[in-house]
């Protein structure tokens, strides 16, 4: 068996970690790759959600706050 270590992981996220796996009566490796898989289906899922999803507004009314916003920035104060 090889030994692997997780720099910067505090004891309360180690001992939640180890009574999820015992919870589910999965070794702590085999949990690992459950969790680290879920993360990449959300993820992916999520961003699709964004990226895919309906429009929010309408591309006129993006064109529109885009060129408030170009004049807003023009004017004195907004940037130093």
């Amino acid at each position: 068996m090889e030994i692997k270590s997780i720099k910067g992981i505090d004891d309360r996220t180690w001992f939640e970690f180890k009574a999820l796996a015992a919870k589910k009566r999965l070794p702590m490796g085999k949990m690992l790759s459950v969790i680290v898989e879920e993360y990449k289906k959300n993820s992916d899922k999520f961003w699709d959600e964004i990226l895919n999803g309906e429009k929010i507004l309408s591309d006129r009314e993006a064109r529109d706050m885009n060129n408030i916003l170009k004049k807003v920035r023009k004017e004195r104060g907004f940037r130093i």
